[in-house]
């Protein structure tokens, strides 16, 4: 038996137990350890001792509390860091009439070897020993003897140094204020009390403050309390004090820090961290408590990391998550999670995504409502969906205030984009509302309903604490939503609220105001901006123009497209069948305009008035008919013919035949009759041959336009070529970037080649002098055939190196092209060829020279239409009678498209025959 055992008190055994609290520098809590059932707990005075007080909270609020007697603090602290969470061994027992129980608590991890506390503390002085009134023993004379000891050497209570007097602050006035002199940052602090598993009191360091604290972002199960506001024992909350003994085990008078975050009036908000991390974060874990909003909020950090230990408590069914089931268990990961392509925008609050198998879902955005009119909003917390906001004009989008916004915010950022969907949650169909999939968003890693709510332009639905429908991101949702509150925008401002007054064009009585209102200003336009709002089919669709604020049903021209199948009027009966490939149409439009910006050129109104026919171009100017009718979805409509994009038109539709697409799948072009010969006209036959003119050579060359002149001459160059004028256009801006050139040092003359740098990307080019004024000179540049007046400055001289080469560029005139006598209809022709043929991939065929310049024609190479063909059956320009039988067949094919053109008074023929000018009706 160890010295400390023999001074103990005979036949009191020694029992083992862990030090819970300290209450004084004279008595403490331990905790013992029963092999079945709650721990209990006994309180233990040090025999044959007195320490000093410790201050006491005022039992009233308006009452001072006491203060600490000299040494208390230090007593106090010297076993608390010596002894809470330490096992130790006791001996104790209750002396007659007495109501506590004294003893000994001994440490250390040998048992036969063990040190005895009470003679510790009285040896640093701490405590004082009872020498009056009492029966004198060993163990007395023991501790008699430390005490004297410890005066004899100055220590503790009777040194010179001053003793600790706590100054403690027992209430805060303004909660507030001292949350925000912390500034989020950790405070040192001792946990002095634990109420349940998320509350606890503790003293702050080193001003003695005395707070309440709820534990951020969590809950744990509370106390039913009876009348005196104590936990009623007869009424058992599971996992209640299980959840407080998890966080006495580990922090109660512990040092701690603690980070305060907020305040719910006198009591304190703030996030406790101890050794092992953040004591919240392993409530969650081990499914003593649950995530709540309201206090969540209010983390700067380490929201995501509670969030999944609560999941983790949850998939594995941890205590309060037992009986969890999760709400989308039954869905797979590839209806989890999918990426795909956003074609559409409903209301502020959902979308549409085509996913890589063509297939459509409908997105919801999760935990968000849209802008909604007041009288409208409802509590979702409850289980019913707000429907949506209506008026007397019935459309919400446009009355609804920020609504429009959310829409546009959503269409600008969205339509067109790949984004990734995670599901969160389904909500089940209730109330005449159909079960919706509920989705967190994100494009570029971007959550777009976190976006959608930091600009003010979406709420976010708040749940009940048992709730778990909702959004992954709910805690940054709700942080968004709080900073959008404060800088009040969108729904949350106070003044400038948007009013948009919209005129529907296609309702009547205001459709009637298309004609005589708004068409003649649309039809000076050359573009009109516009946004497609709904698409009724192949080319019937519904257009906003913001510029006049206005809805209005538009009509493609040149074409006609197959009608859609149309869903009956009041939704539940049958479908009304479309025209073949209708519906392929229908699909082919929707998903390249709707709720895209778009530009129209409005030609005239339909026989009602109501309707405006016109062109319309996607944003990379691609004009819709054209793209209808090549994609076999659609023909060209005889309407087309005076339109200036006819030509384009048909030899679409001619290309959309030759690869038989969609509504040509079965076509068959027509094959021209051959003369029939009889039998026994042999002479008849020979002379034919005879007779027949000689054959038109072919030989196509592929080449890149790069430059039109007005005299409808042309520069191009072969493809073949390309690589060697890259390589050859490289090795000399490379020459020039290690030699540059000194400015002003080269004096052009006339016909002299030369190096020139483009005014358009400041690169250099081989060029020619065509003409020298002074400081300036115009070129030309041999390997693009492109004329420019520049500074002298701006020319260099060529290296030897770089003039061997020939020019890349060869000039061609377009064979029996003549241009129109007009000078408007000369530009118009120029323009229309440019158009037509610069910076594009052709096939060119060389006819004829004359006077030294190559007369060529060009085709498109994949509908192998003749350009100067299709500008002579336009009437841009006159066919030129060229002699010789070798061209009589291609100039007649000419001439004919050319009296076509007459007859129709299309072009240049629009007021009559331009060549009769001598006749007597001219004078």
């Amino acid at each position: 038996m160890s010295a400390a055992q023999q001074q103990a008190p005979a036949l009191l055994p020694l029992k083992k137990g862990i030090v819970k609290q300290v209450l004084s520098g004279d008595s403490v809590i331990i905790r013992g350890q029963p092999k079945n059932g709650p721990p209990a707990e006994k309180q233990i005075n040090f025999s044959n001792v007195i320490a000093p007080k410790l201050a006491r909270r005022p039992t009233n609020p308006s009452e001072e509390g006491t203060k600490d007697e000299p040494w208390a603090w230090e007593a106090r602290e010297f076993l608390r860091q010596m002894l809470v969470g330490e096992e130790v061994y006791f001996q104790c027992e209750r002396k007659p009439n007495a109501t506590r129980d004294y003893g000994v608590i001994f440490i250390g991890k040998d048992p036969n070897n063990l040190t005895n506390v009470t003679e510790l503390a009285v040896s640093e002085g701490l405590i004082q020993v009872r020498r009056e009134n009492v029966r004198t023993t060993p163990e007395l004379q023991r501790l008699i003897e430390l005490e004297d000891q410890a005066k004899a050497q100055g220590k503790g209570r009777y040194s010179s140094n001053p003793p600790i007097v706590r100054n403690i602050v027992w209430q805060i006035e303004n909660p507030r204020h001292f949350v925000d002199l912390q500034a989020g940052k950790p405070v040192r602090a001792i946990i002095e009390h634990v109420r349940d598993g998320s509350t606890v009191r503790a003293f702050l360091l080193p001003g003695f403050q005395y707070v309440t604290l709820m534990i951020s972002g969590i809950r744990c199960p509370g106390f039913k309390l009876d009348n005196d506001g104590r936990p009623d024992p007869s009424v058992v909350v599971p996992y209640a004090e299980e959840a407080r003994y998890f966080v006495e085990s580990r922090l109660l008078q512990r040092d701690v820090e603690i980070v305060l975050e907020s305040n719910n009036n006198s009591n304190f908000v703030g996030t406790i961290l101890f050794p092992k991390g953040n004591i919240a974060e392993a409530l969650l874990r081990e499914g003593f408590a649950k995530c709540v909003d309201w206090s969540m909020a209010f983390m700067k950090t380490g929201v995501d990391k509670l969030r999944a230990a609560e999941r983790h408590a949850k998939n594995n069914r941890v205590r309060l998550w037992k009986d969890y089931t999760p709400p989308i268990a039954q869905f797979s990961g590839k209806e989890k999670d999918f990426t795909g392509t956003v074609i559409e925008v409903h209301n502020g609050d959902a979308i549409t995504v085509k996913v890589n198998n063509n297939q459509v879902k409908k997105v919801f955005f999760s935990s968000i409502r849209p802008p909604r009119e007041a009288a409208k909003v409802t509590d979702e917390s409850e289980g019913k969906p707000a429907p949506p906001a209506t008026n007397k004009s019935g459309r919400p989008l446009y009355d609804v205030p920020w609504l429009f916004e959310a829409r546009e915010f959503l269409r600008k950022k969205l339509i067109g984009k790949t984004v990734k969907c995670t599901l969160d949650y389904v909500s089940p169909a209730r109330d005449n509302f159909p079960e919706k999939f509920c989705y967190t968003v994100t494009i570029g890693g971007s959550n777009v309903a976190e976006a959608l709510v930091s600009k003010g332009l979406a709420q976010v639905i708040r749940y009940r604490q048992d709730d778990d429908q909702r959004s992954s991101k709910y805690d940054d949702l709700m942080a968004a939503e709080t900073q959008a509150s404060k800088q009040q925008k969108g729904i949350f401002a106070k003044k400038d609220i948007p009013v948009h007054r919209i005129n529907d064009l296609t309702t009547a009585p205001d459709s009637s105001r298309v004609k005589h209102q708004y068409l003649p200003s649309w039809q000076r336009a050359l573009r009109t901006e516009a946004v497609v709002e709904f698409v009724a089919s192949g080319s019937r669709f519904r257009l906003f123009i913001p510029k006049e604020s206005c809805l209005v049903t538009f009509l493609l021209a040149g074409i006609s497209c197959p009608r859609s199948s149309r869903p009956s009027a009041d939704g539940k009966g049958e479908t009304t069948p479309g025209e073949p490939f209708g519906d392929e149409a229908y699909n082919f439009v929707k998903e390249r305009i709707l709720q895209r910006d778009v530009s129209v050129h409005v030609d005239t109104v339909d026989k009602a008035g109501t309707s405006v026919i016109g062109w319309l171009w996607l944003e990379n100017n691609v004009n819709l008919s054209v793209a209808l009718v090549e994609e076999g979805l659609a023909t060209v409509h005889f309407t087309a013919e005076k339109s200036e994009h006819y030509r384009v038109l048909k030899a679409a539709e001619d290309q959309a035949k030759a690869q038989k697409k969609n509504i040509w799948k079965t076509w068959v072009e027509p094959v021209a009759e051959e003369p029939k010969v009889q039998d026994g006209d042999d002479d008849v036959a020979e002379k034919t041959e005879e007779k027949a003119p000689a054959e038109r050579k072919m030989k196509l060359e592929e080449i890149v336009v790069t430059e039109v002149t007005p005299d409808l001459h042309f520069y191009a160059q072969s493809t073949d070529s390309g690589p060697k004028l890259e390589q050859l256009m490289s090795k000399l801006r490379q020459e020039f970037k290690s030699s540059p050139p000194v400015s002003g040092s080269y004096t052009p003359r006339r016909d002299d080649l030369c190096a020139a740098k483009f005014s358009e990307d400041e690169e250099w080019y081989r060029a020619k002098v065509i003409k020298v004024d002074k400081t300036q000179a115009t070129i030309k540049y041999i390997d693009y055939g492109n004329t420019e007046t520049v500074p002298t400055t701006r020319l260099a001289v060529l290296p030897p190196a770089f003039t061997s080469d020939s020019a890349f560029a060869t000039e061609y005139a377009l064979a029996w092209a003549v241009l129109p006598p007009d000078e408007e209809d000369k530009i118009e022709a120029y323009k229309t060829f440019a158009q037509d043929v610069l910076n594009r991939t052709l096939n060119l065929n060389v006819e004829f020279v004359n006077n030294g310049l190559p007369n060529a024609t060009l085709f498109d190479p994949k509908t192998k239409a003749d350009i100067g063909k299709g500008l002579v059956q336009d009437g841009f320009i006159i066919c030129e009678r060229r002699p010789g039988r070798r061209f009589a067949k291609i100039v007649n094919e000419y001439k004919e498209l050319e009296q076509q053109a007459r007859k129709s008074h299309i072009g240049i023929w629009k007021y009559g025959d331009i060549t009769e000018d001598n006749a007597v009706e001219f004078g």
